[in-house]
This record gives C-alpha cells, structure tokens and sequence, in this order.
C-alpha cells in the first residue's frame, strides 16, 4: 500500500497542478469564450473539403497568448507554441503550420472583432464616483496614435517612402479605463473622418483640437450624441450671453462661460445649425507655462466645472496609449498586411479588457505582471487574491 501511494501521489499532484492550471486560465477568459464562438467558421468560405481544423477563433487566441507571454515575440514563436500539448489544451486549438498562420491573415476579417470588443468593454464597471460618475457616466476620450511600420509596407502611408506607419483610432470609455471602439488606418489619413465613421448614440465625445470640425460637430449632434471640444483660441465667435462663474467653477480654472449664436462668422456657411457653449479654463502646462483651454460643446445643462474635468479625463486615452505600446508591447507589429495588424491591435485591446474585467481596476504594468506570473502558477490564488484586494483599496 505504501508502495502505491508512493507512485500515485506525483501523478495526482501533477493532474491536480494541470486542473488549477486551466482554472486560472478559465477565469480570465471566461468572458471571451461565449463571443468566440461566433466567429469560430467566418473564413472558412472557400474549405469545400472540409478538413480545416485551424479557425478563426483559434488564431485570436493565439494572439492573445502572444500579449500575456512575454517569450512570444513573432509569428513562428506562435508556431512553435501550438506545438506543445499544454498550449494546445489550454487554448483549445490543433497544431499549426506557419503556413496557415500566414494565411490567416488574408483569410479572418478583423472587422467581426469589433462587436465583441464592444460587448467585453460594456462588462467593465465605473470607476468615477458621486456628481463626477452621473455626468460623465458616458464619457468618451477619443484620439489616435501612430505605430512605426516598416518601409516594405507599402499600404502604410505616412510621411514618405521610408517612414511608414499605422494609426489607431480608439474611442476610451474614461469613466470605465477601458477601451470602448477602435479602427485601424494608414497614418496619413483625416482624424476627424475616423471618429464620423465610428460614431455612436449616446455618447460625450471629448477631443482635442485634431478633431475641431464643424462638419464634426454636425455628425455628432445628428447621431444623438454630444461633444466637448477644444478649439483654437483664434477662433471667431458670435456671443450671445455670458454666463456666471460659479465658485466650483472658478476652482476648477474656469475663466469665462459664454452662449454662441453661432461658430465662426457671418460670411462662412451655419453648418452646425444651432448655439453653442464656449467655456474657457485656465490651465498650467507642464513647462509650468499657463494657457487658455477653449472647449466648445453643446452640453447648456452641464456645470462649467464637470466640462473642465470632462476634458482633463482626455488623458486618460493618451495614458492608454502608453500602456498599449510600452507594457503590452503591441507597437512591435508580427504581422505587416493591414487585416493582420489590425487583428493584433484588437487582441491587445481585447487583453486589456480581460484584466480589466477580472481586476475589477483599470490595468498597470505591475498588475499585468503578477496577471502573467498567476498564468504560469507561480502567483498562488490567495497571492492574486491579495493583490486585487490591494487594488480595489486604492481605487476606493
């Protein structure tokens, strides 16, 4: 009997090691199993033999573990990792020749990814609290930044034959920390023309001047949506009333508060059709320089306060930016043709989400790091537990 223990127990701590194993990995993907499901056969049109065993779904997941593996760093490392029996197992995918993760690529529409990006970012909680969390309980930070391509990709228009790159366009739900939306272009392109094609109802956009359009405004207004705005400070105006600087207000940096009856002058075209608000914050650069904020939005009802502290949640997008580039590694690109680069950018995005989700707090690098530690079981759950109870102190 002694003898049988002996050769059991190995066995059986090593099957029960393997079960935490996919536990965990369970847990943070959980969420995204039910959505992958719906594209598991998208591209799989042209298999008249019907003997594909590699699928769309299998591809992304792949993906994914690229982010969350920091020893993954090209397509063939991906290869070599279907390789394995675990990787197989946790992942729920077959092997894979190099080949046919080529041609994934030409094959798997980044487009149907979109949706689920939508879906996973509506399961993140607030963070904002009180007055801050009501007003701005649909704030939207918007902007774009550009990830260096190589010169061989002719399709990333940038500066010239030698400077190529790509440009996201991300719409960020600040009140959440999470990305909301996101579309992939060359870096030479109109930012104020990718925000118009992803717009929705709904929403408080918040931009920088980049996007100051009045065309923009029109499409924002007609789509249901709102918009805070900064503009030149040159910009012409037509003041219908001022408005009163609360104490709040004042606090916050507000200077002026004025109804326009119109943007721009009489001689140009009325294209956003309606008054608009103009509030001026005074604000300190970080030369320590001071500058005049002039942010243009159709929100009468909101306190001159709220809309000075909707614009400084702008950041927050830029903020994620360098999270996206620097700790997730995203701005190394293992694929060059625009489906395969975008279908990286969403699996970085959809990572994001994850950890959101399961944290419960927007992602950091030393949470991203104990995430990665938890995976590979050398974070035990009451260590992981620990430290997301850390987490919730601080964000309370």
């Amino acid at each position: 009997m002694a003898n049988k223990r002996t050769s059991t127990g190995p066995r059986q701590a090593d099957a029960e090691e393997a079960a935490a194993l996919r536990l965990r990995s369970v847990r943070m993907i959980r969420p995204l199993r039910r959505l992958l499901q719906r594209i598991h056969s998208a591209g799989t049109e042209r298999d008249r033999a019907g003997n594909r065993r590699f699928f769309y779904d299998h591809y992304l997941s792949l993906l994914l573990l690229y982010f969350i593996n920091p020893s993954l760093t090209s397509l063939r490392s991906l290869q070599n990792a279907s390789n394995w029996e675990q990787v197989r197992k946790r992942l729920g995918i077959p092997r894979v020749s190099l080949g046919s993760l080529s041609e994934s690529v030409r094959v798997f529409d980044p487009a149907l990814v979109r949706p689920i990006l939508k879906e996973l970012a509506d399961l993140a909680r607030p963070h904002l609290q009180g007055r801050e969390a009501e007003a701005l309980a649909n704030l939207t930070a918007v902007d774009g930044s550009v990830f260096a391509a190589l010169p061989r990709m002719a399709w990333a228009l940038w500066m010239d034959a030698e400077h190529r790159g790509v440009k996201l366009h991300l719409q960020f739900q600040a009140c959440k920390g999470v990305p909301g939306d996101a579309v992939l272009s060359p870096a030479a392109c109109s930012e104020p023309a990718a925000l118009t094609s992803m717009l929705e109802a709904g929403r408080l956009y918040v931009c920088d001047r980049g996007y100051a359009s009045f065309e923009l405004f029109r499409r924002i207004l007609d789509v249901g949506s709102s918009f805070i705005i900064r503009v030149k400070d040159d910009i012409t105006v037509n003041v219908q009333e001022d408005r009163s600087i609360s104490e709040t207000a004042a606090q916050a940096g507000v200077i002026r508060d004025v109804i326009l009856n119109r943007l721009g002058t009489a001689h140009h075209k009325d294209v956003v059709g309606r008054p608009m608000r103009l509030v001026v914050v005074q604000a300190v650069e970080r030369n320590g320089k001071s500058t005049e904020l002039w942010l243009v939005t159709d929100r009468f009802d909101m306190d001159a306060d709220l809309i000075a502290v909707a614009y400084r949640y702008r950041w927050s997008v830029e903020l994620f930016f360098r999270w996206l580039k620097c700790v997730l590694g995203a701005k190394h690109l293992v694929s060059h043709s625009e489906q395969g680069v975008a279908l990286q950018m969403y699996a970085a995005l959809i990572v994001s989400l994850l950890i959101a989700i399961r944290t419960g707090s927007k992602p950091t690098k030393r949470t991203f790091e104990t995430i990665q530690f938890y995976l590979l079981g050398w974070v035990s759950e009451a260590e992981f537990a620990a430290h997301l109870a850390g987490l919730k102190k601080r964000t309370c």
